[in-house]
C-alpha cells in the first residue's frame, strides 16, 4: 500500500532553507574562492526569503503534516520569524569579524543555515521523533561551528566539551522519551496528552521518563545544574559563533520545552513544575553570584545567560493547579473558565516575551563585542571596554542601554520582561519565590553596572576611534533602538506573544 504524499505547504519555509543551503554549498564550491561575499549574500537572501514565505503561509487554524509529526500554528510562525531575524542579525554582525579572523568561508554560512533548519524543525515538532531530529541537526551544526577556528586550541577544547556533554544530554533526553513512550504507547505529543488524560498504568515509568526528559531540556537551556558547558563554550568559541549560540537557539529550546511539557505533559504539571522551580531557583542564584567574580566579558555574559534562562522558567512555573482544575471542572462558570484561560496565557506569554527580549539584548551585547574585535585581538575582557565612550560614543551608548536592560532598569525592555514574569509569579501566589528573585536581581545588577562604569569612567588603553562599516552601525542602531523603544512601548510585543500562546494552545 502506497502512503499518500504529505502536505508540504506548512513546511514551505523549511524546504526553502534546505534548497538554499545546497545552493550556498555549490556556490561556495565553484565561486567561493574569488567571491567571498557570495555566501554572505545568499545566506541573508535565504533568511529573508524564509521570512516572507513563513509570513505568507500562516493560517488561522493550526495545520499538521507528515503524519501529524509537524505542526504549523501561531506559535511556530511567530518564533520562526523571530529566529530568521535573529540569525540574519548574527550574520550581519559577524561579517567583518570573520574576514579579520580568516573564517569568512562557506562553511560558516552553510552550518548557519543547517542550524536554522534544526531550529525550525524543533519549533514545529509535534512528535518526539521530530523534536529529536531538529535538536540533533541544530546541535551537530553548533559543535562544528565552535571548532571552526582550527588554529585555536581553546576553540577545539570548547568544541570537545560541548560535544561530549551534548551527547550525554541527548542520551538523557532520548531515554526519557523512550520511557514516556513505554508508558503511553505513542510518540505523538498530542497523543501523549490524550493518553495522560485517561488512565496510565505505568505511572512510575512515566515519572522516571519525565525526570530524564526535564534533565535533557535543562541542559539545552543551560540551567543549573546542567550549565557546565555554557561558560567554557561561550569563552572558547569564536565570538561570532558565541553570538549565534547565545541568541536564536534559545527560542528553539523554549519552543521545545513548551511543546513537550505544556502541550504534551500538562497532566503531570505537579511533577515538572516542582523540578523547574528547583532549576530556576538554582540558576538565578548561581548565575548572578558567580558572574560577579568574572573578569572575562564572555564568561560574565554566559553566567548572566544562566540566570536569565532561570528567569524565563518562572513563567512556566506560574501555570497554576487551580487554573487547571477550573478548566477541567464540569459546570464551571464561563467567567471562571475565561479567567483560567487568561491566567495561563499571561504566564506562558510572559515566558515567551522574556525569551524574545533576552535574544534581542544578547544580540546587542555580543554584537558590540564582535564589532570591537579585530585581527589578532579579541575584545572579550571587561577591561577591553575601558574608556569605550571616548573611542565610540554610540557603541558605548548601545552597550550601556543593553547592560541596563539586562539588569532590569526602567524603562528598557528588560525591565518589562522581568516585571511581566514576576507579575505572573505573584498572581500564582508564589510571593516568596518572587522576593527571592528580586533580591538576586539586585545582586546581579552589580556586574552589569560595573561594565557601564568601565565604559564611561575608566581611561582607555588606547585612544584610536573604533571604525566599522555603515551597514553594521545601522544594524547596531536598530538593535539599540529596539531595546529602548520596546521598553517605552512593550504592549505590542506582549500582545503578540500572548496571542501566539492563546491561538496555539487554547484556541
Amino acid at each position: 500500500m502506497i502512503s499518500p504524499l504529505p502536505d508540504l505547504y506548512p513546511a514551505s519555509a523549511e524546504i526553502f532553507i534546505v534548497i538554499m543551503a545546497c545552493v550556498v554549498l555549490l556556490a561556495d564550491l565553484f565561486f567561493g574562492q574569488k567571491n567571498r561575499w557570495l555566501g554572505y549574500f545568499l545566506t541573508l537572501a535565504s533568511l529573508a526569503g524564509a521570512f516572507v514565505i513563513q509570513y505568507s503561509i500562516q493560517e488561522a487554524e493550526p495545520s499538521r503534516t507528515f503524519n501529524g509529526m509537524f505542526i504549523s500554528d501561531h506559535l511556530a510562525v511567530f518564533l520562526k520569524m523571530a529566529v530568521y531575524v535573529a540569525v540574519a542579525m548574527v550574520v550581519m554582525y559577524s561579517r567583518e569579524y570573520l574576514g579579520d579572523k580568516g573564517m569568512d568561508r562557506g562553511e560558516f554560512y552553510l552550518l548557519t543555515l543547517f542550524a536554522t533548519l534544526g531550529m525550525q524543525v524543533m519549533i514545529s515538532a509535534n512528535s518526539f521523533l521530530t523534536v529529536y531530529l531538529g535538536l540533533e541537526l541544530l546541535s551537530l551544526s553548533l559543535y562544528a561551528m565552535v571548532a571552526l577556528d582550527r588554529d585555536s586550541v581553546r576553540a577545539t577544547e570548547a568544541a570537545m566539551k560541548y560535544f561530549v556533554l551534548g551527547a550525554l544530554a541527548s542520551g538523557l533526553l532520548l531515554y526519557g522519551m523512550s520511557m514516556i513512550y513505554g508508558a503511553t504507547g505513542t510518540l505523538d505529543i498530542y497523543g501523549v496528552a490524550v493518553a495522560l488524560d485517561g488512565k496510565v498504568d505505568q505511572r512510575l515509568v512515566l515519572q522516571f521518563g519525565l525526570v530524564f526528559l526535564v534533565a535533557g531540556l535543562a541542559f539545552k537551556l543551560g540551567v543549573v545544574p546542567f550549565h557546565m558547558w555554557i561558560p567554557d563554550v561561550y569563552h572558547g568559541a569564536p565570538t561570532a559563533v558565541t553570538l549565534l549560540i547565545s541568541t536564536a537557539p534559545k527560542l528553539a529550546a523554549f519552543a521545545m520545552v513548551l511543546r513537550l511539557l505544556v502541550n504534551g505533559l500538562y497532566e503531570t504539571w505537579h511533577d515538572w513544575q516542582q523540578m523547574l522551580t528547583v532549576l530556576a531557583v538554582l540558576s538565578i542564584g548561581l548565575g548572578n553570584l558567580v558572574a560577579i567574580a568574572q573578569t572575562n566579558l564572555k564568561r560574565m555574559l554566559a553566567y548572566s545567560a544562566i540566570s536569565h534562562m532561570g528567569f524565563m522558567l518562572l513563567g512556566l512555573i506560574a501555570g497554576q493547579p487551580d487554573v487547571n482544575a477550573a478548566l477541567s471542572s464540569a459546570g464551571a462558570p464561563d467567567t471562571t473558565i475565561a479567567g483560567a484561560h487568561d491566567a495561563l496565557v499571561n504566564s506562558y506569554g510572559a515566558a515567551l516575551f522574556y525569551a524574545v527580549t533576552y535574544v534581542l539584548m544578547s544580540l546587542a551585547s555580543f554584537g558590540v563585542i564582535v564589532l570591537m574585535s579585530r585581527a589578532g585581538f579579541e575584545a572579550e575582557n571587561i577591561d577591553d571596554l575601558k574608556g569605550l565612550n571616548r573611542r565610540s560614543p554610540w557603541f558605548a551608548a548601545v552597550m550601556m542601554m543593553t547592560m541596563f536592560s539586562l539588569a532590569g532598569v526602567p524603562f528598557f525592555v528588560g525591565f518589562f520582561a522581568k516585571f511581566s514574569v514576576l507579575s505572573a509569579v505573584v498572581s500564582a501566589h508564589k510571593v516568596g519565590l518572587a522576593i527571592y528573585v528580586v533580591l538576586m536581581s539586585l545582586i546581579g545588577a552589580f556586574y552589569y553596572l560595573r561594565v557601564v562604569k568601565v565604559i564611561y569612567f575608566d581611561a582607555p588603553a588606547e585612544e584610536a576611534p573604533i571604525r566599522t562599516g555603515g551597514d553594521l552601525r545601522i544594524m547596531l542602531t536598530l538593535n539599540g533602538a529596539a531595546i529602548a523603544g520596546l521598553g517605552l512601548l512593550p504592549q505590542g510585543l506582549i500582545h503578540m506573544c500572548n496571542e501566539a500562546i492563546r491561538q496555539s494552545f487554547w484556541h
